[in-house]
């Protein structure tokens, strides 16, 4: 496969991507009103943290359709004075929302369990504040459309960090409350880490390997509908079993 064609794969499937994870963003808003009292501080960060993934996906694939749409991969802008690739300010978009999207997983796994941070969510809080730090600085070349090594390593290993430490909070404290819905939540997280780092480690030298994004994009998908199905619609939702109500009392 041709890296223009694999591009391509890429675009039309983000698309796809986008049109479904904003569907259901809109599916949830709507059914806000519907949502149990005791859920809906955890219903309204869901919503806030698929729209923060939606938006920042939205530029990424925008930008990249743009820059393909003018016939160079390599097509720039300026930006208040600065010159940004089109491709390159697509992924910081992405890059940006994406590490909040993690942060407000953070809070929808301290609203589910009733929990504290403490110190653990303080480091994963931190490691959310060095990673956006990070992407500040000039060695992330955000004009290439490849992204460059081992910058690129750095810069995503507090990501790493943000979004397996979340994974473990809710699978943790999902096993213990019997919560079968944010167990799958904490699996999808760690299959989409586990699609993600080969590409992180190797995109540089093997383009190709790009294509583990779509797998791991299905499984933000994945997450995206558990979480409408247990939270929005709890009655029809084949996870939310009458296990959950005695499990609310254990959370603790």
């Amino acid at each position: 496969m041709s890296e223009s064609l694999r591009i391509w794969v890429e675009i039309i499937f983000n698309l796809l991507y986008l049109m479904t994870i904003w569907v259901i963003v809109i599916a949830m808003t709507r059914r806000l009103d519907k949502v149990p009292p005791p859920d809906l501080r955890v219903a309204r960060y869901f919503i806030l943290a698929f729209a923060l993934l939606a938006i920042g996906d939205t530029g990424h694939v925008g930008f990249r359709v743009w820059a393909y749409a003018l016939g160079n991969p390599e097509a720039r802008v300026y930006v208040s004075g600065l010159t940004m690739g089109l491709v390159g300010l697509g992924a910081l978009s992405t890059a940006i929302t994406v590490t909040l999207f993690y942060v407000v997983m953070l809070y929808i796994w301290a609203a589910r369990f009733e929990k504290r941070f403490g110190v653990f969510g303080g480091i994963l809080m931190l490691s959310a504040v060095v990673r956006l730090g990070l992407m500040t600085l000039p060695q992330n070349q955000w004009n290439l459309t490849v992204p460059p090594h081992p910058w690129s390593l750095w810069r995503n290993l507090p990501l790493v960090v943000l979004g397996l430490g979340v994974a473990f909070l809710m699978m943790r404290d999902a096993l213990r409350a019997n919560d079968r819905a944010f167990q799958w939540i904490g699996i999808m997280i760690l299959l989409s880490y586990g699609f993600y780092i080969p590409v992180m480690l190797f995109i540089q030298r093997a383009p190709v390997i790009g294509m583990l994004m779509i797998p791991k994009t299905l499984a933000y998908v994945a997450i995206a509908v558990i979480g409408y199905l247990s939270i929005f619609q709890p009655a029809e939702s084949p996870l939310a079993s009458a296990e959950l109500s005695s499990a609310k009392q254990i959370r603790r």
